[in-house]
């Protein structure tokens, strides 16, 4: 099997460079490509001196389907990919052997149409980011089917944009990367996928380093994106069932771990899932909000520009 790698970048900063010297000591020999929004920190420049290929879109252009889909038509017109791995400028990889774990599953298994890995939080992350990690990305590996979908509900349509592996001829089954996404194009093909009889890989031996220490602020217009898409992409919601059940879960259990290491920072969490909740509510509701009250909640601005 032949590999490629994507990474989408926009002013990657000082701890590119390590990324870059993890990607040249991999065992796992991939085809590079940088899809770069317009850096003025030289990200691309420093990408192409480690062999990467790049190619630009404008920062006005960037959208989270769109740019993947581009990048991934632009590796394959010069490279024979069988399974391409999308990374993140924000992660640091665990050791030489993360892509090889990652993609380990496609020889094995015809039907895995992604894999993805699981993710360590960075060494300043915070309690509560700590335990996201945990929840979201366990021990142990799971193989995933549309039939899971009572075990695992809307999680069974997890996936990850900082770290996974795709089969190339699966992606084109489903019509690739969705363009008109506000993000989340990760869940949106793993549910395709899904739909179409493939199943889902969790790798718990495919590691990376990728965590956030979102503030309230943050969190509130991360959510309210969140809730944007769910509200736009209704299918998954009915397919898979809401993801309301799912945070309730993950908010009892982890304010219960909080007060058992640290009960002062059940006050800032409190407010941050406040935010969270306030936005994913009115980004449910975005289609009867004004267009420039959406954009002034949005993460992602550019979108409300299409």
């Amino acid at each position: 099997m032949k590999f490629g790698l994507i990474i989408p970048t926009l002013n990657a900063g000082g701890n590119f460079l390590k990324l870059l010297e993890q990607i040249d000591s991999q065992t796992l020999p991939t085809e590079k490509l940088l899809v770069d929004s317009d850096s003025t920190d030289g990200t691309d420049a420093l990408a192409k001196k480690f062999g990467f290929e790049v190619v630009k879109v404008l920062r006005s252009d960037f959208h989270h389907g769109a740019t993947r889909q581009f990048a991934l038509e632009n590796l394959l017109k010069k490279n024979s990919c069988d399974v391409v791995i999308f990374l993140t400028q924000d992660v640091f990889l665990y050791d030489e052997n993360s892509f090889a774990e990652l993609v380990k599953i496609f020889s094995e298994d015809e039907k895995v149409g992604l894999s993805y890995g699981r993710q360590l939080p960075h060494k300043n992350a915070t309690l509560e980011a700590k335990f996201l990690r945990t929840f979201n990305y366990p021990e142990e590996n799971q193989l995933r089917s549309l039939e899971d979908k009572k075990k695992f509900g809307i999680k069974t349509a997890m996936n990850s944009n900082s770290f996974a592996a795709y089969r190339v001829d699966a992606l084109k089954k489903i019509g690739g990367f969705p363009s008109q996404v506000i993000l989340a194009e990760d869940m949106f093909v793993a549910a395709k996928m899904l739909l179409e009889g493939y199943k889902i890989f969790y790798s718990a031996d495919a590691k990376i380093f990728h965590s956030h220490n979102y503030t309230a602020a943050q969190e509130f217009h991360r959510y309210f994106d969140i809730g944007v898409f769910h509200s736009r992409e209704s299918w998954i919601r009915k397919t898979f069932g809401s993801a309301e059940g799912a945070g309730k879960k993950f908010v009892l259990m982890k304010f219960w771990s909080l007060l058992k290491k640290n009960p002062l920072e059940c006050f800032g969490a409190f407010f941050r899932d406040l935010a969270k909740f306030s936005g994913y509510r009115l980004g449910i509701m975005e289609k009867i909000l004004p267009k420039t009250l959406c954009r002034k909640f949005s993460m992602h601005k550019n979108f409300w520009q299409s």
